[in-house]
């Protein structure tokens, strides 16, 4: 018989140490390599980016730290083909591109760091701008998983930590996705992102990754939610006697929410082996949608089912929320959200 917990009930305390020490890729990601990655044989791009990670992974070792941005920038000639201190991955969903980036984060030697653009714009509020520099500016390599240009302020947050990174020495690799609302009408504008980063420009390879776009085919239908108080008789089925799930009201969660740093979700869900939420209903008010989102993710990054009642996964934000400036968040929590309730069912 599963025992529950609730995450209503927790507010974990986390030290700088303890956040850096999360900057990994997720279970998802934790054993991949370039020989696991299936390049698809129709699209040659994807070969070639295997090539040239592992190339770039080459290039990040210790003696890389010898000389800052202007010399690397400005040096002899003898160092020029590794002018470049970082590479972007432009390409659409569902094409590999966090395993090809957790690939070449696994093939580097420590210290290293791997999270989602919102991670860091989190670790920034944690910590502070400062802090978080002098943290990572002893890195060899920063990943920057899902780069999103939704927010002019966490872009420009994030463009200036790159080139404080940069100037440091440290190497830099990011990906990112086009909006759903945009498919078909070409990919992710790998212009629009240097002219962000604006001086670091220049210091970036762009490398396409192409594939067939799954989502193309729109979102997955989300799976019906269980009868309102069956909840934890359900997950008395799917979850065995050593497993601990955090069951709560749905609105309680979201209220709770506010009152957890998003850089401590991860530690919210230590320990646990499902989620069972009572009652779920669309969330009507853009900052607490967003903080959802993050939620989401690390729920997805953990592999946690989810039990539910209420309304489905598909209806938990609003139409107006899905077709805004924040749609590509939505589109992956719903999809991601909707994946984990299928486990839960199972």
């Amino acid at each position: 018989m599963a025992s529950y917990t609730h995450l209503i009930e927790r507010r974990p305390n986390v030290s700088a140490q303890e956040l850096l020490a999360g900057f990994r890729p997720s279970e998802r990601f934790g054993e991949v390599s370039f020989d696991t990655y299936r390049p698809d044989p129709s699209q040659p791009s994807q070969a070639q980016a295997v090539e040239t990670l592992r190339a770039f992974g080459a290039t990040v070792a210790p003696t890389q730290k010898s000389g800052g941005f202007f010399s690397r920038l400005f040096g002899s000639s003898s160092s020029s083909s590794q002018k470049k201190t970082g590479i972007y991955l432009d390409g659409g969903f569902g094409v590999g591109k966090t395993h090809l980036l957790a690939s070449l984060w696994h093939s580097v030697e420590d210290p290293k760091a791997f999270g989602t653009f919102v991670e860091y714009t989190n670790l920034v509020g944690a910590l502070g701008f400062r802090s978080t520099v002098d943290a990572l500016s002893s890195y060899r390599l920063v990943c920057i998983d899902e780069f999103e240009l939704d927010d002019p302020g966490d872009t420009v947050l994030m463009s200036r930590l790159m080139r404080e990174l940069s100037d440091a020495g440290v190497r830099l690799a990011a990906t990112s996705n086009t909006l759903p609302g945009a498919l078909g009408q070409g990919r992710f504008a790998a212009a629009d992102f240097k002219r962000e980063i604006q001086v670091l420009a220049e210091q970036f390879d762009v490398l396409r990754v192409d594939g067939e776009d799954y989502r193309h085919r729109g979102l997955p239908q989300a799976p019906e939610p269980v009868v309102l108080g069956a909840e934890e008789s359900c997950a008395q089925q799917r979850f065995s006697g050593s497993d601990v799930v955090a069951c709560d009201d749905f609105s309680a969660v979201i209220e709770h929410l506010s009152v957890v740093h998003p850089s401590r979700y991860r530690q919210l869900l230590d320990g646990l082996s499902g989620i069972v939420w009572k009652n779920v209903q669309t969330i009507t008010e853009q900052s607490v949608a967003l903080r959802f989102v993050v939620l989401a993710d690390r729920l997805y990054d953990k592999d946690l089912p989810i039990i539910s009642s209420g309304v489905p996964f598909d209806q938990v934000f609003t139409e107006e929320m899905m077709n805004g400036g924040y749609q590509k968040k939505y589109f992956r929590a719903v999809s991601r959200l909707t994946a984990l309730a299928r486990e839960g069912n199972g």
